[in-house]
Formats: structure tokens, C-alpha cells, sequence
């Protein structure tokens, strides 16, 4: 034997150690990372999507400062704002304090608490488990949850507020159930819901009612089927991908300093009560540009599949008459034109959110505020700019 190749042989022996083959006799590399379960989300390409002239931007951007110039004139106080057409920014402003005591003030790295608009983050990340085949919509809660006493509600049902479960800020401020002295957490609501005997308001899947307690529920799933916890979770599926730097959960972990302050029309500070660490229904913090990244995935044909998609974006609930829907994690208007707007607006203290995703024109309309304010909700009057909306830029009275 050549002794001077012996230390290749021994390498090559190891290597074969480590290199087997799978069923269908292809060779597998055991330093090759390990597939995800879930799909994560994923940014578009920069160049994918058509670029926006410098006259276009210029028009629109003039004509967003007149519709605050005529609506509000300087009072744009503690708003951070941003509007985009196809991933790019055509105008955005933050103003206002971050923290007044401290006298910082608020920019475009500033996380604000999003309020109800995390529901749509939420629904994301339940999707994505739909679509990895984790779980399925019309699965029901009881197949997850051991003594969950309620046999009709699903996820569907909870994605579409049409669970006919109680809100939970309704009855786990009466001291026999909870009490508002002690801090509440999501797994304190599941507990409170299978052994306190709590009623539903009516039959499942009868008709709507805007109901946090379904959001709360979707988060538990999140961490059930992932084994992690909901922030984490919602790290790795969506604000990792999607470089959301500055968008985290506040749960009962995170440090209160952490979570920026909000502020009553007075400047009053909102101090933080026995709900403040529930999250999936809301306690996410982000700032518009990282919801701009966000809203840039969510509506890439990348994201999620079509037979998923038709079922997000249709309305549930025609048991009234009216133009107002909801989807699966997204408001809906619909008007007998046939023009759809999807949105979402928040509100919890001081903190007002809205976004509007103008999914035809593939533009987005975000408005953020910490000191209490309606003008957010005014926000989806500016979709009149890039589309066929029956909304008027000159009326004054908030929509929420």
C-alpha cells in the first residue's frame, strides 16, 4: 500500500460515514441545513415590480400634503405615517414624542404598539400553518385543546370573528372569574374557558362579532402547533424573513421599558394594566416601514397559494345588509361597483393603527399614533389617490 495516499482513504471513509442515501437512493448531506416545516415568508424581488417615475411620486406625495394641509392643517401630532406603491415609498412622516418624559421624539426605527392590526400578523402566521399542512381551517379547537368545552368553534371560525365566544376583557375582570389585580396571560384565558363554565353569546358560526378572545386562542395554536412561543414563533415565521428589525410581541416576559409608552390627548401617560401581556389580539410593536416589508410579502404571489388566498379575502358574515365584511384576519368594505378595500384598523390606550392594503393597485396606506387619536382612522380616504374608492378627500368625519 501507498502509504502517502493512506490519509486520503481515511478522509474519504469518513466522509462516506457521513453521506447516506435516502429512500429513493439519492445521497443525503448531513451538513446541509435541515428544511423548514413552514414555509417562511419572503420579501419579492426589488426589481420585480414596476418602477414608479419621479413625476408620479412627486404628484402624489403633493397631493397627500394637501390633504393634511386642508384636513388637519399642523395638527399631525405624534403620527408615524407612511404611504407606498410597489414596495416604494412615496411619502412618510413621524412626528410627536416616543417618550416625553424623556424628551425623545418619534422616527422611522420607533416600534408603536399596532393594536388590532396585529391580527393581521397573527392570521399570517396561522395561514402559513395552513399552508405547511400543520393544520387545517376548518379544523375544530377541541382536536387541539384538551376539555375545550365549545365542539363547533374552528379556526376558520376564529379567523372570521364568527366563534360566538365572549370577549375575554368582558369577563375576566369580575374577581369570581379573574379579577383585574393579577396579571392576565393567554393560557389564563384557555383555563378560564374550560373550567369556569363560561356560556358562548351564541351559536357558532351564526353570525359576526369583532371578539379579541379569538385572536388570544390563534396565538395558542401558533405555539401548540410549533412548539414555541408565540413570539418566537411569529420571529422566525414572518419578522426574521421579512427584516423586520424593529417589530417584536410584548408578552408577560418582556421587560415594561421595552414597550414604547402611549399617551392620552393630553399627554396623560397610559400606565400598563391586568391586560397588557395578552397578545395575538394585539401587543405587537412595529413601525410602518417594517409593515411596508410586511405588507410587500403578504401580497406576492409567493406568499401563500391561491385556493388559500380566495378564502382570506372574501367577507362571512351577510346576515346584515351593509358594505362592511370580514375575512380571514382582514376588514372588508365592498360596494355594488365591485371595488373591495382591505383594512385594519386598532385602538388600545393611546395607540390608534391603521392599515389600509389597497391589494388592486398593490398600494398601502400606514398611519401609527401613541397619543390618542381618530385621525388614523381617517387614513383610508387617501386610497381615492390611486384608485376607483368612493371616498372624498375634503369631508373631515372619522371612519373608522
Amino acid at each position: 500500500m501507498n502509504h502517502n495516499r493512506l490519509p486520503y482513504i481515511v478522509l474519504f471513509a469518513t466522509f462516506l460515514l457521513f453521506v447516506s442515501c435516502d429512500k429513493s437512493g439519492k445521497l443525503k448531506n448531513p451538513f446541509q441545513k435541515k428544511k423548514p416545516s413552514v414555509e417562511y415568508a419572503m420579501l419579492p424581488l426589488e426589481d420585480s415590480l414596476p418602477k414608479l417615475s419621479d413625476a408620479y411620486k412627486k404628484t402624489k406625495k403633493r397631493e397627500i400634503e394637501n390633504f393634511f394641509t386642508n384636513n388637519f392643517a399642523n395638527d399631525f401630532e405624534n403620527m408615524s405615517f407612511l404611504v407606498a406603491k410597489n414596495g416604494q415609498i412615496i411619502y412618510e412622516k413621524y412626528d410627536g414624542f416616543a417618550d416625553k418624559e424623556n424628551n425623545v421624539l418619534n422616527s422611522p426605527e420607533t416600534p408603536l404598539h399596532i393594536a388590532s392590526v396585529t391580527k393581521v400578523l397573527t392570521a399570517s402566521a396561522i395561514l402559513k400553518l395552513v399552508e405547511a399542512k400543520k393544520i387545517t381551517l376548518d379544523q375544530k379547537l377541541t382536536t387541539l385543546f384538551k376539555g375545550f368545552p365549545y365542539p363547533d368553534v374552528t379556526i376558520r371560525t376564529l379567523l372570521n370573528h364568527r366563534s360566538g365566544l365572549k370577549k375575554y376583557n368582558y369577563f375576566c375582570d369580575d374577581k369570581a372569574i379573574w379579577g383585574r389585580d393579577k396579571t392576565l396571560t393567554n393560557k389564563d384565558i384557555l383555563n378560564i374557558l374550560i373550567t369556569k363554565n363560561i356560556p358562548l353569546d351564541y351559536k357558532t358560526d351564526t353570525h359576526f362579532t369583532y371578539n379579541n378572545t379569538n385572536y388570544v386562542l390563534l396565538a395558542l395554536i401558533i405555539e401548540k402547533v410549533t412548539g414555541k412561543r408565540y413570539s418566537k414563533a411569529m420571529k422566525e415565521i414572518i419578522f426574521d424573513p421579512l427584516e423586520m428589525k424593529n417589530t417584536f410581541v410584548f408578552d408577560e416576559t418582556t421587560p415594561i421599558e421595552k414597550g414604547t409608552p402611549s399617551y392620552k390627548f393630553n399627554y396623560q401617560k397610559y400606565p400598563f394594566d391586568f391586560l397588557d401581556a395578552v397578545y395575538g389580539d394585539k401587543n405587537i410593536y412595529s413601525t410602518p416601514r417594517d409593515l411596508l416589508k410586511f405588507d410587500l410579502a403578504r401580497n406576492a404571489p409567493t406568499f401563500l397559494p391561491k385556493k388559500i388566498l380566495d378564502e382570506v379575502y372574501k367577507g362571512y358574515s351577510y346576515e346584515s345588509k351593509g358594505i362592511k365584511n370580514y375575512g380571514l384576519g382582514i376588514r372588508l368594505r365592498e360596494w355594488e361597483t365591485g371595488q373591495k378595500l382591505y383594512y385594519h384598523n386598532g385602538w388600545w390606550h393611546g395607540n390608534t393603527a391603521s392599515y389600509i392594503n389597497l391589494k388592486k393597485e398593490n398600494a398601502v396606506i400606514i398611519a401609527l399614533s401613541n397619543k390618542f387619536t381618530r385621525k388614523t382612522f381617517q387614513m383610508k380616504r387617501l386610497s381615492v389617490l390611486f384608485g376607483d374608492y368612493p371616498f372624498t378627500l375634503k369631508d373631515t368625519v372619522a371612519t373608522e
